[in-house]
């Protein structure tokens, strides 16, 4: 009998695990074809809108760039009614939905978020396309979730498997993919989410590699640098990342906080942003797009300083005036491109002050130090370094000045974009998923209705005997419509006149928690709270709803933060 038990364990444990290998490996075939074809339509789009360029000619100048922007604006204006989305969705949501509850995100709104940021690039927007792949493979593995009912990967899971898999299509680097899903989306590491990340991340690159060619961002042949001479400049480098990463953070929610203040339609301010993108377009279009091209000049070639600021800060701008005012798409890519000019503007004027030898190991490392701060990401952007360059020592200096940079942002702006985007959201990540979900779940999920209730107009001795009857040392005054008028205490009336009426000895400023409160808030109603039980209110019209008690608290957060060790620890 037990030999058979454990045969049946075996098969189910087997069948549970080809059910895992099966599951994500097709999320990473689909996440694969999506995040492909988005790249090759962009790609497409970009050798075209050159092409056209000699149409719009004024002279010397094309104003292609403002055409082009103009167009792709009216049509996310189209895309924002048809799926009905009042704000676009990016990684963000992602990272949030892998933290919560539910973990279900919005199919609609998803797909027509990643359809937007296509036709912002195709359109030639400074914006990334990473995110808003992030974002659908998170959203299609939610979806998967939803309909396949299937519970062998929790949904967090399975969308940190969507999101290695676009990572991995992305940059065909399929370790930095599962490094990413951990640290920016999971923010645990855990066996149980090891295998299915790792075989979404793998299946996804292999596939794209076989069904569209292994075509990397750019490829960089380098040769080993002396990492013990590059130390100072690494660390100043670091130092200067880090600014520079805040500045284009700021910028960006500076230019969102206008638009939020502004009560109006779509239109206006996205068209704003793509007029004034357009025209800086006409005079530099390195600052448009994805800039892939211009990243690999920065590694590859030396600019003037001159040039290398006016690209820097005209990127910082237009694509901060673009994503603030809605014309949608990610931040990422950007940020290598900020990056890189970083970096070599670090390396020129470094060389010039006869400080350290150009070299293309700064760029590479601003690189990889801007994004690491943006996305929250440093070991996963160091590993995309490591897996472009396959250069040691490369991704080791990268790493540096990674780290130095992401000190600067974390100690005066927080961990990431993300973290900052859901923050002004009322969603405060930085305490973990336990605190996140104490936060959502409401007070009435623990509320009781075992409490003394007693009238006004009662005798101080009737109340007594109830107390006694029924062993509370505290009774609830409502009144005939069931308000609550205060609380009584045994040791406040045990030595006063039997006769008098209990009105005269209720306590009526004592702690309470409102109905719509949750559970995280009345632990901390309760930490400074001393009795028998707190009463919960109605804010609409302080009426008595129920009662919870120290031990009620203490027994939900306690079994919130089981639940929540056996997902992180398993």
């Amino acid at each position: 009998m037990n030999l058979l038990l454990q045969k049946n364990q075996v098969i189910r444990h087997s069948q549970n695990i080809f059910g895992v290998l099966f599951l994500s490996g097709l999320l990473g075939v689909i996440v694969s074809i999506i995040a492909n074809y988005f790249v090759i339509i962009v790609r497409l789009f970009t050798n075209y809108r050159g092409f056209t360029g000699s149409f719009f000619q004024l002279g010397d100048l094309s104003f292609a760039p403002v055409l082009w922007l103009l167009l792709a604006v009216f049509i996310l204006y189209f895309i924002k009614k048809v799926f009905d989305i009042s704000r676009w969705h990016g990684p963000a949501d992602a990272v949030y939905a892998s933290h919560r509850t539910d973990n279900e995100l919005d199919l609609k709104r998803g797909i027509g978020s990643t359809l937007a940021a296509l036709v912002s690039l195709c359109g030639g927007a400074p914006v990334g396309q990473y995110g808003p792949l992030v974002n659908f493979g998170a959203t299609i593995a939610s979806f998967l979730s939803q309909l396949t009912k299937i519970r062998l990967v929790s949904p967090d899971i399975l969308m940190s498997c969507g999101v290695a898999a676009a990572i991995s299509a992305g940059f065909h680097a399929p370790i930095a993919g599962i490094i990413f899903a951990h640290e920016a989306v999971l923010r645990h590491f855990s066996l149980r989410a090891l295998l299915p990340i790792a075989v979404a991340s793998t299946i996804s690159a292999a596939f794209g590699n076989w069904a569209f060619g292994g075509t990397a961002l750019f490829s960089i042949n380098v040769t080993a640098p002396d990492l013990l001479q590059l130390l100072p400049s690494l660390f100043l480098s670091g130092l200067v990342f880090g600014v520079v990463a805040l500045l284009y953070m700021k910028m960006i929610f500076t230019f969102a906080a206008v638009s939020a203040k502004y009560d109006g339609d779509y239109l206006p301010l996205a068209l704003l942003a793509a007029i004034v993108t357009g025209a800086f377009g006409v005079f530099f279009p390195q600052v448009l797009g994805l800039g892939v091209n211009t990243i690999f000049q920065f590694i590859t070639e030396e600019f003037t300083i001159g040039l290398i600021l006016a690209l820097l800060g005209l990127k910082i701008l237009v694509t901060s005036l673009c994503v603030g005012f809605g014309v949608f798409g990610g931040v990422f890519s950007p940020a290598l491109f900020i990056g890189a000019a970083a970096g070599q503007f670090m390396s020129n004027l470094l060389g010039q002050l006869s400080v350290f030898s150009p070299s293309a190991v700064l760029a590479v490392s601003g690189m990889a130090a801007v994004a690491a701060c943006v996305v929250g990401a440093p070991l996963a952007v160091v590993m995309i370094i490591l897996e472009l360059t396959m250069s040691y020592e490369y991704a080791i200096a990268a790493l540096i000045s990674t780290m130095v940079a992401v000190l600067v942002t974390n100690s005066i702006y927080g961990h990431s974009f993300f973290d900052k985007q859901l923050e002004l959201r009322g969603i405060d990540l930085s305490q973990g998923r336990g605190n996140l979900e104490l936060m959502e779940k409401t007070v009435m999920s623990i509320l009781t209705q075992d409490y003394l209730a007693i009238d006004p107009k009662e005798k101080i001795g009737s109340v007594i005997k109830k107390m006694s009857k029924n062993d509370n040392s505290e009774a609830y005054c409502l009144n005939s419509a069931g308000k609550f008028l205060g609380k009584c205490k045994l040791s406040e009336i045990v030595n006063v006149k039997k006769s008098d009426y209990v009105i005269n000895y209720l306590e009526t400023g004592g702690q309470s928690i409102k109905l719509d409160a949750s559970v995280m808030q009345a632990i901390e109603v309760a930490s400074n709270f001393v009795g028998e039980s707190i009463p919960v209110l109605s804010r609409a019209d302080g009426k008595l709803a129920g009662v919870v008690t120290e031990a009620d608290i203490f027994q939900a957060y306690m079994s919130t933060q089981v639940r929540i060790n056996d997902l992180e620890r398993g």
